[in-house]
């Protein structure tokens, strides 16, 4: 999202990152050209390699964004339940699902995927480190705030086993979403509880 305060490049890059996220959702990605985003995006196509050097380098930065908006929103939803981890960690994990499953890039990404194309899915699944780093944070910062004394390794493992089922099951849906998050909230209960009382 741009703001007052996003530095003119940012905007570029901002910019361009739209132009190939819209393109990817109306054609999937190997539909994508640097060239294609450039004129979308009202730039040159040396533009988007200066900005982001290759196709992978436009897919990392995708997927960045996508990451940022689902940090968000997973951030948001812990802090609305204040101390009430189990409360929390459902509301984070349901809104993380049902926004993966009415997000049309990530249902570009997997419907290509299934149709024999992969290049994009591995951004946002376990070989995509931006993913697990950044919503594992939230997770271990949100924990962190109302399990003072935990053992940090441990929440740290809780976190991080947490946030790659949540993963997993946007990859792979088995059950419906209630069901899905009231079973990983009561993993991620016993998980934290754990981690809380490891030292002790």
């Amino acid at each position: 999202m741009v703001t007052s305060t996003d530095s003119p490049r940012q905007r570029l890059r901002d910019t361009i990152v739209d132009a190939a996220r819209a393109r990817t959702v109306a054609a999937g990605w190997d539909a994508v050209r640097m060239g294609g985003v450039a004129t979308a995006a009202g730039v040159s196509r040396q533009t988007v390699y200066n900005e982001f050097g290759s196709k992978a380098g436009l897919a990392e930065a995708l997927a960045r964004s996508e990451v940022d908006r689902f940090v968000g929103d997973v951030r948001d939803a812990l802090l609305a339940h204040d101390s009430d981890v189990r409360a929390g960690a459902y509301a984070a994990i349901a809104r993380t699902l049902s926004t993966a499953a009415d997000n049309p890039l990530v249902k570009a990404i997997l419907t290509s995927a299934r149709g024999g194309s992969d290049e994009l899915l591995p951004y946002l699944t376990t070989r995509a480190e931006v993913v697990l780093t950044e919503a594992s944070g939230a997770l271990i910062d949100w924990a962190g705030d109302h399990l003072p004394g935990a053992d940090q390794a441990a929440l740290a493992f809780a976190a991080d086993t947490v946030v790659r089922l949540v993963v997993s099951h946007i990859v792979l849906p088995r059950e419906p979403i209630e069901e899905t998050a009231t079973a990983l909230a009561d993993l991620a209960v016993r998980l934290f509880s754990a981690a809380a009382t490891a030292r002790r």
